[in-house]
């Protein structure tokens, strides 16, 4: 039988543009496939804010940030917690992402054309002992250009690959199943669905057209993850952390469905660590929704107090941007799906930032004005847009009033606003001295002595009750379904397993498809800004390996 191309990749994300751009660079053709259209080309990294773990960098060090590939190594693994015997090759590829992020990934990307910003953000803290969860040092290093900036350099070389030939784009084909011939995967069969002028992110029909098959000498599975599809987040969802909430906004489209995932297993490959999940405990609704539960995660700086449901704060060491799946775990003992910051307009001022490229335009649209203006007294442009008009938000000028708004929004009488004044006021007496036994307020003493985050990401340490910091704010946070962080079981190849252990001759797999490498390469937490990096790196590798193997 014919073949059509060297490879066929399925998955037009980031991962899959740059595998493609390794096969294409290594002589190989390669077919593209995508359910979406062509507007959604880059996938769910074009709503990414752009932040990479990068180890070692020339930002860090300017920032007088003493980084390490030995600091990196163990805050990974402390972070990770690997403890299954199918995490053997997820441990070696988490030890092989370190290498990358402290060696030559930077190198990289500059040499395409990508460019960081000066100042280094220190995102999942953790809070807990040296050798536990969380980056010791900051770390997450934004690209100019957010998402799309990262995003250019592969689909500009895709998009000229497919000019000369080399790459044939093939939208609104889904995939839904692999066949082998003579023990390895060569064939890719699915359905062609009618043409959809649906914007990115947009839902897109899923009417059929027609079918096709094709084959290839490998295929090269980075399809995602299963945000998009609470069925089977909620199946995925593991005892550890309780029951699933009744109610999550999703971080990503509805495209993001994990079918793909189901297709790979059915024709042989292993599945591991499906278990293992990344949701964000800071989720609100988007007040102009393009898809369906359309949620935004809100990156707070240290100042915010957090409440449960019933007004309560969150126990040590749950603060703002500290430790995701610890307080995902607690928010689902406390019997409610939501939880709450209070804080005031002076530190939504300073430490508010709404997650993605689409709020942050300054970044996105690289205007240097634009993100000086963020230096400047007032609440950022797309924060004031949803204080204004989101459904999360509530504003008030004494904290009576306050209880009484959250209680509407929450619609039961959760909060009483004698205990709320209660709690309030006591975190506020601790900030008479420039010590404190609440570990928040230590936490936030010890936040403004990282320069990065005393310029542009967290407020001087005040009264929440400071009238002049007034008038008094309360957000509602939900859980943000988001990542995968198992997946398709890998070799350090990319290659993808059988449930034996044994290798799926052809079937190759990277980005959140394999859990960014050997079906988990974050083990149960993930260290901010390896998503992108997982699929930079995963992805590169699989295309290097797949060129390699059809030489």
């Amino acid at each position: 039988m014919a073949l059509d191309a060297d490879v066929i990749v399925i998955g037009a994300g980031l991962a899959g543009l740059v595998a493609t751009a390794e096969l294409v660079d290594a002589g190989r053709r390669v077919i593209l496939l995508d359910q979406e259209p062509a507007a959604s080309l880059g996938g769910q990294a074009h709503w990414s804010l752009g932040g990479l773990f990068l180890v070692g960098s020339p930002e860090q060090r300017r920032l007088r940030i003493h980084d390490s590939h030995a600091l990196a190594r163990q805050d990974w693994l402390g972070t990770a917690g690997f403890d299954r015997p199918e995490d053997a090759w997820a441990r070696r590829w988490a030890e092989a992402y370190v290498d990358f992020a402290a060696g030559e990934n930077r190198a990289w990307l500059r040499a395409l054309g990508v460019r960081f910003l000066p100042v280094v953000g220190w995102a999942e803290r953790g809070g807990a002992l040296a050798d536990g969860p969380g980056n010791s040092v900051p770390r997450f290093h934004v690209v100019w250009g957010t998402g799309p900036g990262l995003l250019e350099p592969f689909v500009r070389g895709v998009r000229s690959a497919a000019a000369a030939g080399l790459v044939d784009p093939r939208f609104r084909h889904r995939v839904t199943g692999l066949a082998a011939s003579a023990g390895a995967v060569d064939t890719v069969a699915g359905e062609v669905l009618v043409p959809s002028g649906a914007a990115r992110g947009e839902a897109s029909t899923r009417e059929v057209a027609g079918r096709f098959e094709l084959r290839a000498r490998a295929v090269l599975v980075t399809s995602g993850g299963i945000g998009g599809n609470h069925d089977l987040v909620r199946a995925a969802w593991p005892a550890r952390l309780g029951t699933p909430p009744g109610r999550m906004l999703s971080g990503v489209p509805a495209h993001v469905d994990g079918l793909m995932l189901g297709v790979a297993a059915r024709a042989g490959a292993a599945l591991v660590n499906g278990d293992r999940m990344w949701h964000y405990t800071e989720g609100i609704a988007e007040h102009d929704p393009l898809w369906a539960r359309h949620g935004i995660r809100v990156l707070p700086g240290p100042s915010p107090l957090w409440l449960d449901a019933r007004g309560r704060r969150l126990p040590v060491p749950l603060f703002p941007g500290f430790d995701t799946l610890g307080t995902l775990e607690h928010i689902r003992t406390t019997g409610y799906d939501h939880t709450w910051f209070v804080l005031n307009r002076r530190i939504i001022e300073k430490e508010f930032t709404l997650s993605g490229s689409a709020h942050n335009p300054d970044l996105t649209g690289r205007s240097l004005r634009g993100v000086l203006r963020r230096l400047l007294p007032g609440v950022p442009g797309p924060v004031r847009d949803h204080l204004d008009h989101g459904p999360d938000f509530v504003v008030a000028g004494n904290l009576h009033d306050l209880a009484r708004a959250m209680n509407a929004k929450a619609r039961a009488r959760l909060i009483d606003a004698a205990e709320l004044r209660r709690v309030v006021e006591a975190r506020d007496r601790q900030l008479a001295n420039p010590f404190a036994k609440d570990l928040q307020v230590t936490a936030l003493h010890g936040a403004r002595r990282y320069l990065g985050d005393r310029l542009v990401r967290t407020a001087a340490p005040h009264r929440i009750l400071d009238p002049d910091a007034a008038p008094l704010i309360a957000v509602r946070l939900s859980v943000l379904t988001r990542k995968s962080l198992g997946g398709l079981h890998t070799d350090l190849s990319a290659r993808v397993l059988r449930p034996d252990g044994s290798v799926l001759d052809g079937l190759y797999a990277a980005g959140e498809a394999a859990g960014f490498g050997g079906g988990g390469v974050h083990g149960y937490r993930s260290l901010e800004g390896t998503f992108l990096g997982g699929c930079l790196f995963s992805g590169r590798v699989a295309g290097r390996a797949a060129a390699e193997a059809t030489a």
